[in-house]
């Protein structure tokens, strides 16, 4: 057993021990029981005579460290919970009493057509009825604040805002209040009066940083609004800016049924898919196969950034690099493991993650998919064409790759599986790239000079309307799609299925005969 697939069961078990204590709470007793079992395990089988040790002995040694690895994810699964619990403000929640907050906007400020939701970072509390005392927190807590559309409100702004605070809600078929704790935010406040106290009162050189990050991106939105109309325009923000706030429910609800919301969202499959069309531009270029991994990962950088830095971007632009390191490095395995350990990593600072939020268990399968069955299908379809100015072959087949991997996980979240998908899929992914480079193109001469970025939108404005026929008028039919719901014991069988049949292709073919990825 090598060290570094030791290394990957310490990182499986600890993602494990987040993923058992999110189902069923472990408790101490439990914990110091598995503990003490895996204790013992390594005091009697320890090899310390390495000329007498066998591998037997050895497996027994790495179970029980595999063991206290788990209970460490455990235990960090119930402290990140605690701080649910012990959050400065759960004596104001819903408790019908009056409370002025003071704090900042601590990110972009998510617009919408009637209202304005604001992440204000708390920083000093001034209860009613404590004689206005100003009583300040020991930490910042983070409260979702909806107001009205006007005024408008920044990043960084500092803010005096007094109303109730409320337990976020659970809808039916949706638990808003779990998908705000993932965030850190235990509490909202609607209708509230706000007083803007201070604009652009940056604390440090990252604050300045990300507010201008931010105006190039307000900028690039009014390009693109400016140059395209309904539903291109709305399909190429969310795209390439992650701007949600133009597209209709009815657009959005298209998308679900043929089977291309990925598409319209900042995933670990869309990141992937930039990544590797700009090493395919790369390579077009002239460019050798190691300078145009670096390349794409400086554009990749640049991209989530433009886009805000969202925390989502950031972890399937983490997730999609190692990809792309695996394979400069020629190893498939390598990027496997390395994505392993970077979930491990993201979950032991936030491990609510895991069950939590359904972007980071999309990034994370969708990358496992490209990296166990992008080969093989490169296999079964190496006679469709490669060009490096049109990669068809290997956009397709990293497209459904990705899709089987994240299709159980789809299905139990949003209870709806396209039937018409991969047909979609074919039809409208290898054009990604292209609408993508285009609309950045025109989105940045727009911000110099409107008129020429109006004429050069036409060729971004024909791809967007294909993909928008295809969306709105070939495929969303009724029947295109099943609505239906599994239970969580489905989803892990569907998935041991998944692992099974995988290994059995992997194994059939032989890893040294099924292609790698390539740029050619």
């Amino acid at each position: 057993m090598t060290k570094s697939k030791i290394f990957l069961y310490f990182c499986l078990s600890f993602i494990f021990g987040i993923f058992l204590n999110s189902l069923v709470s472990i408790s101490q007793l439990a914990m110091l029981g598995i503990l003490f079992f895996g204790i013992l395990l390594i005091s009697v089988f320890w090899p310390f005579d390495k000329l007498r040790v066998n591998s037997g002995r050895k497996h027994l040694v790495v179970v029980g460290f595999c063991l206290l690895i788990l209970v460490l994810g455990a235990w960090r699964h119930q402290t990140s919970q605690s701080r649910i619990f012990n959050n400065e403000l759960r004596n104001y929640i819903d408790s019908n009493k009056e409370i002025t907050l003071l704090g900042r906007v601590s990110s972009e400020p998510d617009i919408r057509d009637s209202h304005i939701k604001l992440i204000i970072k708390i920083k000093e509390i001034q209860p009613q009825n404590n004689d206005f005392k100003i009583l300040k927190l020991k930490r910042e807590e983070k409260v979702l604040v909806t107001t009205q559309r006007y005024p408008e409100y920044r990043h960084n702004d500092q803010l005096k805002i007094t109303g109730f605070l409320k337990t976020p809600q659970v809808f039916d078929g949706f638990n808003y209040r779990d998908y705000l704790a993932k965030d850190g935010i235990y509490s909202v406040m609607y209708n509230s009066e706000i007083q803007l106290l201070n604009r652009k009162n940056y604390g440090s050189p990252t604050s300045i940083v990300y507010a201008k990050i931010l105006d190039l991106k307000n900028k690039l939105r009014e390009s693109i609004y400016g140059s395209l109309s309904p539903p291109q325009s709305s399909i190429l923000g969310a795209m390439i800016l992650g701007d949600k706030r133009k597209m209709s429910n009815d657009l959005k609800e298209k998308l679900n049924i043929v089977g291309l919301r990925h598409i319209t969202a900042i995933s670990g499959m869309h990141i992937t898919i930039i990544t590797f069309a700009l090493m395919f531009l790369g390579t077009t270029l002239g460019l050798w196969r190691g300078q145009a991994f670096y390349f794409a990962i400086i554009i990749l950088i640049l991209f989530i950034i433009m886009i805000g830095a969202p925390a989502s971007a950031i972890r399937a632009g983490i997730m999609g690099g190692l990809l792309l390191l695996g394979q400069k490095l020629g190893r498939l395995s390598t990027s496997s493991r390395a994505v392993v350990f970077a979930a491990a990593l993201m979950l032991y600072f936030n491990p609510l993650l895991l069950r939590l939020d359904v972007g980071f268990q999309l990034s994370f399968l969708a990358v496992m998919g490209i990296i166990y069955l992008m080969p093989i299908f490169q296999n079964w379809l190496k006679k469709l064409p490669n060009p490096k100015i049109f990669p068809l072959r290997s956009l397709l087949v990293m497209s459904l790759a990705a899709q089987i991997f994240t299709l159980p996980i789809l299905v139990y979240n949003f209870g709806r599986m396209s039937l018409v998908a991969p047909i979609t899929n074919i039809l409208v992914v290898p054009f990604l790239p292209l609408v993508m480079g285009l609309g950045f193109l025109f989105a940045f001469i727009g911000i110099i000079w409107q008129p020429i970025s109006w004429v050069l939108s036409w060729p971004c404005w024909l791809v967007l309307t294909y993909i928008s026929k295809i969306v709105d008028g070939f495929f969303s039919f009724s029947f295109a799609s099943l609505t239906f719901q599994i239970s969580w014991l489905w989803l892990i069988i569907l998935y041991l299925i998944l692992g099974v049949a995988t290994w059995y292709l992997r194994k059939k073919f032989g890893r040294d005969n099924l292609l790698p990825f390539n740029y050619s």
